[in-house]
């Protein structure tokens, strides 16, 4: 009997972690899905695809980028695409490489990533960058980037 008892109660703890699994109200579930959806994204940059990615976005999505200026900047779907292509213009073989996801809660992840080009003097660079993606309903909602924009 006593085994018995230790077998059903070993199957009811084994189902509830399997619940807690698949359960799409658990963070668990949100991280993997906000994972798999950068995945997706930085697949999109290194394709220098544009289009798709901006449609990751929210219709307006809130940016804080150095390279937009101060403070938070609404941007467009349009608006991020003529962006990255300005990158892309200015820094043909511009790549992302992943560095580790950190996901805080079941809207944000902490994005940290090497990116690597080269600049239009033709000098090879590695640039360090931190990211901050809050997404909500499947879209990202905010992108809150960091990097050392000073030059040597």
């Amino acid at each position: 009997m006593k085994t018995l008892h230790i077998l059903v109660a070993s199957l009811l703890i084994f189902a509830s972690c399997q619940s807690k699994k698949t359960d799409q109200n658990s963070p668990v579930t949100a991280s993997s899905d906000n994972e798999k959806l950068l995945k997706d994204y930085f697949d999109k940059f290194n394709q220098h695809n544009w289009k798709e990615m901006a449609a990751m976005y929210s219709d307006t999505a809130e940016f804080k980028d150095p390279s937009l200026g101060q403070g938070i900047v609404k941007q467009s779907h349009e608006q991020i695409i003529k962006k990255y292509g300005e990158l892309q213009q200015m820094i043909p073989d511009v790549r992302d490489s992943l560095v580790n996801m950190y996901p805080s809660g079941d809207k944000h992840m902490i994005v940290e990533f090497i990116s690597t080009g080269t600049a239009p003097d033709k000098s090879k660079f590695t640039m360090p960058i931190c990211t901050i993606f809050t997404i909500v309903d499947g879209k990202i909602t905010q992108d809150f980037t960091y990097y050392d924009n000073f030059t040597e």
